[in-house]
Parts: structure tokens; C-alpha cells; sequence
């Protein structure tokens, strides 16, 4: 299996469960006697083809194991997460929202963007394959294709170039030449270029206030006072009036239209 292959399964995850119809190793436990209870894993009585099954299981329970991080790395989640993280220490609130909280929330923001590519996957790719209208190697294909060209609707040319020329490939005439171990990557800084520059502006309104502040008890000889102490109130009354969870999520949604 090339690495743009082992990639390629691991965008289509979704399509590898209907792999768990095929059937199971089967597991028979008891206890004989007295002695302690044994397990025995049957892999099919030397039949290739039940060996086969049983390897493809034990596979896909292994990429089971790292898919979140995987299928989060490819999704918009990067962009999400590092968004509100700044925008939590933008506003010096130190663990208010929670970890939870703002992880739940990147979560279910990508779940909305995402949406239209999870139809095109379950409708392009998973169902046929459940109809068996085409086979699973077809049907890994048709799965990776919609968020490929999510990821290259969003990555940088720059980026794409410079994994392009690590890799040692031939300049790409067209995108769908350029394998997906090379997307990934370019996908990925881009995402964390967008948000850091999100950050940015999101600093710029807490930063004038902690500036404003400092200066105003400098200026009454208030040195031991510390100037988030005060300045914090004005962040979160001026977040509030400016509506600003309305902002920030809704700019970070049109940023991936």
C-alpha cells in the first residue's frame, strides 16, 4: 500500500466501517472445570479468506485509534480552535470559557461547515457502496475526492509549493495530480496562518483597552494596581455590546465560503 493509498483510506473512514458487516473473529470464552477461564480467537481454520477478514478488522480498529486526529487535522477545526483560543486570551479570562466549552463548540462549528462535505461523501461514495453499486476501492476514491478539494479550496499556493518541492515532485499541472500526503500538510500551515492572522485582529480592540488602562493609573500614580485587574470588566462589557460570539463565529464560518 503506497502512503497516498494508507491516506486516501484514512480521509475515507467513514466508508471503512461498512468493512465490520463483513464479519468478526469469533470469540468463544468459558471455563472448563476449575481451571480460570480461557479465550479463544478463531481466525477462520486456516481459510484465507476468513484470515483476510479478520486482518482488515484488526486494521481498522488500529486507524480507529488515531482517526479523530487524523479527520480533525483535515477538517476546519484547526482554523476553529485556534481562533477561540486567542480570542479567550485576547480577553484575559484565563479558563472562562473551559477547555470543554470551547472545544465543544469548535466541534460543532465543524460539524457545520463540514456538513456539505460529509453529504457529498455519504451520498458519493458511502451509499453506493452500501447499495454494492461500486467496489471498496472505488469507493475509498469517491470519499477522498470532496474533501481534497475542500482542503485545496483553502490552502495557500505558496504552502502547496513547498511541500511540493520537499517531496521532490514534479511541478502538478492540474490538482488532482498532487498526492494527498502532499495536500495535508500545505492544508495545514495555511489553516494555522488564517487563524494567527484572525488572532491578530481579534487583539487589537482588548489590546488599545489594556493600553488605555495602564495609562490612566500610571497617570494617578496607581502602580501596584495591576492593569488587567481593571481593564478586564471593559473587555468583557465592550464583548458583550459589540455582540461579539455573533462576530467572531460568524466571520469564521464565511471564511471557509
Amino acid at each position: 500500500m503506497t502512503a497516498c493509498g494508507a491516506t486516501r483510506r484514512l480521509m475515507a473512514l467513514a466508508v471503512l466501517t461498512v468493512i465490520l458487516a463483513a464479519g468478526t473473529p469469533e470469540v468463544v470464552a468459558g471455563a472448563q472445570g476449575g481451571n480460570a477461564p480461557s479465550v479463544t480467537i478463531d481466525l477462520g481454520n486456516g481459510d484465507p479468506g476468513g484470515m483476510s477478514v479478520v486482518l482488515q478488522i484488526v486494521l481498522l480498529l488500529t486507524v480507529l485509534s488515531v482517526a479523530p486526529a487524523i479527520l480533525i487535522m483535515m477538517t476546519s477545526f484547526i482554523r476553529v480552535v485556534v481562533v477561540l483560543a486567542f480570542l479567550r486570551q485576547a480577553m484575559g479570562t484565563l479558563q472562562t470559557p473551559p477547555n470543554q466549552v470551547l472545544i465543544g463548540l469548535a466541534l460543532f462549528l465543524t460539524f457545520f461547515i463540514m456538513s456539505p462535505v460529509w453529504e457529498r461523501v455519504n451520498a458519493e461514495a458511502l451509499q453506493p457502496y452500501l447499495a454494492q453499486k461500486m467496489t471498496q476501492p472505488q469507493a475509498f476514491e469517491r470519499a477522498a475526492t470532496p474533501i481534497r478539494e475542500f482542503m485545496l479550496r483553502q490552502v495557500r499556493e505558496k504552502d502547496l509549493a513547498l511541500f511540493v518541492d520537499i517531496a521532490k515532485l514534479p511541478p502538478p499541472k492540474e490538482a488532482s495530480e498532487i498526492p494527498t500526503q502532499v495536500v495535508i500538510p500545505a492544508f495545514m500551515i495555511s489553516e494555522l496562518r488564517t487563524a494567527f492572522q484572525i488572532g491578530f485582529l481579534i487583539y487589537l480592540p482588548f489590546l488599545v483597552i489594556d493600553l488605555v488602562v495602564a495609562s490612566v493609573l500610571m497617570s494617578m500614580g496607581m502602580m501596584m494596581l495591576p492593569p488587567a485587574m481593571v481593564s478586564l470588566p471593559f473587555k468583557l462589557i465592550l464583548f458583550v455590546l459589540a455582540d461579539g460570539w455573533y462576530l467572531v463565529v460568524g466571520s469564521l464560518v464565511k471564511s471557509f465560503v
